[in-house]
């Protein structure tokens, strides 16, 4: 078998960079457990698991490929959740069925410039299918990828998407399915060899497709999935071409970009509880602090997107906790620029002055004690 792209090796264990690269679940409750390595989700760069449970108790991992022209995948659990058994709902990821995703546009390929115009039907979207790679029940492992074992699928698992013929994406860092509407939302974070020219042309692999309209896309892309959660097929459409408002190339729901907020590099998603989407930020390519964003998903006002708080300079928001009276964050590495050093760093936050900054968790709330997300 070819080794994974990507990977490296080591003189000492040629075989240490196959060891990383899972989905480990552990039990909070009990500090005494063992941690266990889901060999059945497959071996790439997960940026998270993150799960969504169907009405019938079908349990869903989704999980995208943190790298440029990585790919879509969600894991189906063959087993159903019991409300309140821990035992067995710490097994629930050892069986089911691995897919990685395929998407097709709706327009014409000649539609599609790169520019980020949108395509005559005014709007970038499409359909999608999920490809079987492993499934797994009991001590069984069946692979559903020609030329490949079980076990070569769960350790090479980019190398059996490529052959299954999935879909090249742009940076999938986070994958959340809404608990009001169940549609799925995908932080795509950028790809600046995405049909590039120039010094990187030799780093692109695909050109600008109609689900990643942006030739060198440098400020990323917000996706909405329709996915029939357990099945095989899914619609697709991109809820936000994320960039400066001013710009051309940039996309809010269709809402009026004169009332929306710039974006830049979507990271970590989280939904409040009247189902807004919360957006934080990594690597923002506007010359600005990384923040904090809503923005409704539903009604008129789709697409509306608000900045609700930045960071400190060269700082990552990460982790947005939203709650009905208050918002956690994580303000995570301030001051930390590509030419930081420890001594002299470009931030001093929290405390200021002549301190080394830190990592702490920002929490914000309404002084009038309203409910957070409401207009």
């Amino acid at each position: 078998m070819p080794e994974d792209h990507g990977a490296g090796s080591s003189l000492k264990e040629p075989n240490e960079i196959n060891r990383f690269g899972y989905i480990v679940e552990i039990d909070p409750l009990d500090p005494n457990s063992t941690p266990v390595k889901h060999t059945a989700l497959g071996r790439f760069k997960h940026e998270a698991g993150n799960i969504h449970v169907t009405s019938d108790g079908t349990v869903v991992c989704y999980s995208g490929d943190d790298a440029r022209f990585e790919y879509i995948y969600k894991f189906v659990s063959s087993k159903k959740i019991k409300e309140g058994d821990i035992t067995h709902n710490m097994t629930i990821l050892d069986e089911g069925t691995l897919y990685v995703a395929s998407l097709e546009g709706n327009s014409p390929a000649a539609e599609i410039t790169g520019t980020g115009e949108l395509p005559k039907d005014g709007a970038f979207d499409g359909t999608g299918t999920w490809h079987k790679l492993l499934t797994v029940s009991g001590d069984t492992a069946t692979s559903h990828v020609d030329g490949f074992t079980a076990e070569e699928v769960a350790v090479y698992t980019r190398l059996a998407a490529d052959t299954v013929g999935a879909t090249k994406m742009d940076r999938l860092e986070d994958f959340e399915a809404s608990p009001k509407t169940g549609k799925v939302y995908v932080a795509l974070t950028n790809n600046s060899y995405r049909g590039a020219t120039g010094a990187n042309a030799s780093k692109s692999k695909e050109d600008p497709m109609e689900w990643a309209p942006v030739r060198e896309n440098k400020n990323g892309l917000v996706m909405e999935l329709d996915d029939d959660h357990a099945g095989e097929s899914f619609t697709w459409n991109i809820l936000l071409v994320c960039g400066d408002p001013e710009e051309a190339n940039t996309y809010f729901g269709g809402f009026d970009k004169s009332q929306v907020s710039p974006i830049s590099c979507p990271d970590n998603l989280v939904f409040d509880d009247h189902g807004n989407l919360w957006i934080s930020t990594d690597g923002n390519a506007l010359k600005s602090n990384d923040g904090l964003y809503a923005v409704a998903l539903e009604g008129p006002n789709r697409g509306q997107l608000k900045c609700f708080l930045t960071v400190p300079v060269d700082a990552e928001t990460c982790g947005p906790v939203v709650q009905r009276n208050r918002v956690l964050v994580n303000v995570q590495h301030p001051g930390e620029a590509d030419d930081a050093t420890f001594t002299q760093a470009t931030s001093s936050w929290p405390e200021g002055g002549s301190n080394i900054p830190r990592p702490a968790v920002a929490t914000v709330w309404r002084t009038d004690g309203g409910e957070i997300g409401m207009a």
